[in-house]
């Protein structure tokens, strides 16, 4: 079976199959690493947030935090849940054990923006959609990566949104933020996603 016909001529159309089939290959890649770290699903719980938090774990692996983010070497790589949490313990089973360059990765769960200590990726719920532009603006330029799944999310301000479209998870990437925060995104997670600015206010 050959991919592409013998007398295809026209290279833009060559290029853009062959970028749909290398980002096929890199989500493939992702998704197979994933099956052997998803633990059980619970009952009732949809089956999105499998994926969601494993990419979670896989943003730890492929974002860079400045220095200023680890006040010392001990302290904990942190992937943090605002507002209700949809994951139950999954997010916990896929951490367990693991590190981040010499630091060891911890889930905590906060009720309030202002609880936010230390943290290098915070997942904000879609309970607190009504204040997320709020949250935003008070984690402004703090090396925190923004992660959540509300409409808007991203071109106002969040670093990251997930996009559901089952059975997949599309990420939105907001660039201007992930300068502002001082975080770095490798090119294999940038190419995996859309990249959008900032609104104009």
């Amino acid at each position: 079976m050959t991919f592409f016909h013998k007398k295809q001529r026209n290279p833009g159309i060559c290029r853009g199959r062959l970028a749909q089939s290398l980002r096929f290959c890199l989500a493939s890649i992702v998704a197979l690493f994933l099956i052997g770290r998803l633990p059980a699903q619970a009952p009732g719980q949809p089956a999105q947030y499998k994926l969601e938090a494993v990419f979670l774990f896989n943003f730890a692996q492929f974002v860079e935090w400045p220095a200023t983010a680890f006040p010392d070497p001990e302290t904990p790589f942190t992937i943090g849940v605002l507002g209700k949490d949809p994951f139950g313990t999954i997010l916990d089973e896929i951490i367990s054990g693991e590190t981040v360059k010499g630091h060891k990765l911890q889930v905590e769960r906060y009720r309030n923006v202002a609880d936010v200590k230390n943290c290098q990726i915070l997942f904000i719920s879609t309970s607190e959609e009504a204040r997320f532009l709020d949250i935003l603006a008070r984690l402004k330029g703090q090396p925190v990566l923004t992660v959540g799944e509300s409409e808007g999310f991203a071109r106002k301000g969040g670093a990251v949104r997930f996009l559901t479209s089952e059975p997949k998870i599309r990420l939105r990437i907001n660039i201007d933020t992930l300068t502002e925060s001082k975080l770095t995104a490798s090119s294999k997670l940038l190419r995996l996603a859309e990249i959008v600015h900032s609104e104009v206010k």
